[in-house]
């Protein structure tokens, strides 16, 4: 497995995996008409992987055979309250590739990438309900804080639960 920036050339298999994630993940959680919709070249076009500014989103990609099977997304925190924190945006696998370990993988590539930026604190903010994801991101490490929000993604309002862990120094490699 590769981990890798992801390039403006990848926006289509990021946009595939992130409408497979949403349609397997939150089937249940969200309206099945709403999943049914969704559409990966949608999708792509909201991405730009081109820029370097850091204090835009950052995504890194974890590809297979050519082929990219996850991304995550870091950035300096949105919420106006902890400016000093990183944020884990988003992190996605391709429901035929979870259990793999690339998810895992991914969120150790983020949360180096965070630290790397000079961020000692990162959150995250998790659609409610989503007990798959809670059981991911508590191994990880995460844990829930008191904080909760309603937002409006893709065009549907979600309910989240805010998730915070310390970052630590990466692990030098073996």
């Amino acid at each position: 497995m590769l981990v890798r920036p992801a390039r403006p050339e990848d926006a289509l298999d990021v946009a595939n995996v992130h409408v497979r994630s949403w349609q397997a993940g939150y089937r249940g959680l969200l309206p099945d008409v709403y999943l049914d919709a969704l559409r990966a070249e949608d999708r792509a076009q909201r991405y730009d992987f081109a820029t370097q500014d850091p204090r835009k989103p950052a995504t890194l990609v974890a590809v297979t055979d050519g082929t990219v099977r996850g991304f995550a997304t870091t950035s300096p925190a949105r919420d106006k309250d902890t400016p000093e924190d990183g944020e884990l945006c988003a992190l996605y696998v391709d429901p035929d590739y979870w259990g793999t370990g690339i998810g895992a993988t991914l969120i150790n590539a983020a949360r180096t990438c965070l630290f790397e930026q000079g961020f000692r604190q990162a959150v995250l903010w998790l659609l409610a309900g989503n007990t798959r994801a809670e059981r991911f991101y508590r191994k990880d490490g995460w844990l829930p804080d008191a904080r909760k929000r309603t937002d409006v993604v893709w065009g549907i309002t979600v309910h989240e639960v805010c998730y915070c862990r310390r970052l630590d120094a990466p692990l030098p490699s073996p």
